[in-house]
């Protein structure tokens, strides 16, 4: 049996007064743990630390020390500007007193999540896993340009993650979160698109998806046939469907927590990279 305690709103960044929230069991407290990073969703617009409630619990169960952080969101702050805080993150855990191995950090997120663990392991080396990752920004905004970008099926602020209807494709809301992070700007769009900037730094990859859904399947496709022409492992699992993230947690955490379990310590390409 557990015994769960959660840190709540301990700041990480002191510019933009940012925090986490620090789940671990703390009759499994030892320097040889490992620890993961949670990053929330919310297309980059919305989404909060404490959606992830949920993940963060089932990691620490298994002795993990958890850090899910809350990160700036657009209009407000465009990419890089979510990149730039999982990097502070990332640095931030390395350095506090909290006992874990310092060797075997993760990241995980769910679809805007997911894509900035990906971002996270494409800079600094440390395995990931991407449930549901929002892959495509450039090529995907480049082929549907009659699509109308809008987000009247947007997610109601403030709905719990486990009650967000994201079934199936939405690809007017897809285009709108896309163009929203970047303001619609082509050339911060072209940099901001993962399949641009994959090379042989990045860690490895655990990439989720279910067979029918706000993701593209072809996105993770050619993600993965990129980590492949640079020699980065990787594990893709499309999931009977057309849920969204948590919506198959039943299915894709015990080869998550596998996928880790391979990966973690064993990666010596590890380092902190700035954009």
């Amino acid at each position: 049996m557990t015994n769960i305690n959660v840190e709540r709103d301990v700041q990480y960044d002191g510019t933009y007064d940012l925090t986490l929230d620090i789940y671990q069991d703390i009759d499994t407290i030892s320097d040889d743990r490992k620890a993961i990073i949670i990053i929330h969703g919310g297309g980059w617009w919305l989404g909060y630390k404490e959606e992830e409630v949920n993940w963060a619990n089932e990691f620490a169960e298994q002795g993990y020390i958890v850090f899910v952080p809350n990160y700036r969101l657009a209009p407000d702050y465009l990419y890089p500007a979510p990149v730039e805080d999982m990097l502070t993150v990332y640095d931030w855990i390395k350095t506090s007193d909290y006992h874990f191995d310092r060797t075997k950090i993760g990241a995980a997120g769910m679809s805007s999540g997911g894509n900035l663990a990906i971002e996270l392991g494409m800079q600094t080396g440390i395995p990931i896993a991407s449930w549901s990752g929002i892959i495509d920004l450039d090529h995907w905004i480049e082929t549907h340009p009659d699509v109308v970008a809008s987000n009247k099926n947007a997610p109601i602020p403030g709905t719990p993650v486990d009650q967000i209807n994201q079934t199936g494709s939405n690809d007017p809301y897809y285009k709108w979160f896309v163009l929203n992070y970047v303001n619609g700007d082509n050339a911060l769009l072209q940099k901001a698109s993962l399949l641009n900037r994959v090379d042989a730094k990045a860690g490895p990859m655990y990439l989720a998806n279910s067979l029918d859904e706000l993701s593209p399947n072809d996105a993770v496709q050619r993600l993965q046939a990129e980590l492949i022409k640079n020699n980065i492992p990787s594990v893709v699992q499309f999931v009977t469907g057309h849920g969204h993230g948590e919506a198959y947690m039943a299915i894709a955490q015990e080869p998550t927590l596998a996928f880790f379990e391979t990966y973690l310590g064993q990666n010596p390409r590890a380092h902190h990279a700035k954009l």
